[in-house]
């Protein structure tokens, strides 16, 4: 129960989902409730095909290229660790890859679920990156049935904050999330800085 509690906190603070919350209202205001149900499903289910996927095969391809795993983990926690920074400036839309070109053609299509929703706002490299390092520390087959347990609650999570979007909006207001991404932030730093010393501290252990 702890290690399915730590996984989940570390994904779901790292994807931010409520951070997607003001872009998914803006590019769904226009749609009926069963539309707005169906991207947030379809973007969960999305979502975690990415995670899965990035969790079993991301070894492979980072042996293919030859990255070492203490590699990732330093790659990877300088993206969360800025993520975590652009969360506490509230400057964490501008660094997701949506920009206003982006947000304009996404207007237009009639699926969102894909792009931008999925990749890049919730399923970026900082979270790739972190479930390969996930497949590297936890190599019990239990393990990983927790990790896929947890994978799929946040996904299920991702699927409840989206279709409560509008509510939420609503409720919290811009300030409120934008206070609640900013102490999620805070969070997000803490795993990238941790990802980055202990692969620091396993370099100057091999040399």
């Amino acid at each position: 129960m702890e290690l399915f509690v730590y996984i989940f906190a570390a994904v779901f603070s790292v994807l931010n989902p409520l951070g997607a919350v003001p872009v998914f209202v803006g590019l769904t205001q226009h749609d009926s409730n069963a539309e707005r149900s169906r991207t947030s499903l379809w973007t969960a289910i999305n979502v975690f095909i990415i995670l899965i996927i990035s969790f079993f095969i991301g070894e492979y391809v980072l042996k293919f290229f030859g990255i070492s795993i203490d590699a990732l983990r330093i790659a990877g926690g300088m993206v969360i660790v800025s993520s975590g920074f652009a969360l506490l400036s509230g400057k964490f839309g501008k660094t997701r890859g949506v920009n206003k070109k982006v947000a304009s053609d996404a207007q237009k299509r009639n699926d969102i679920a894909l792009t931008p929703l999925a990749i890049p706002m919730l399923a970026g490299p900082g979270s790739i990156s972190l479930l390969i390092a996930f497949y590297q520390d936890f190599p019990k087959a239990s393990d990983k049935a927790i990790v896929c347990g947890a994978i799929l609650a946040v996904a299920l999570a991702i699927f409840i904050i989206l279709r409560s979007a509008h509510y939420l909006s609503r409720i919290l207001g811009a300030s409120g999330i934008v206070a609640i991404s900013r102490i999620i932030g805070f969070i997000v730093i803490a795993i990238g800085v941790q990802y980055i010393s202990v692969s620091v501290v396993n370099i100057f252990k091999t040399i």
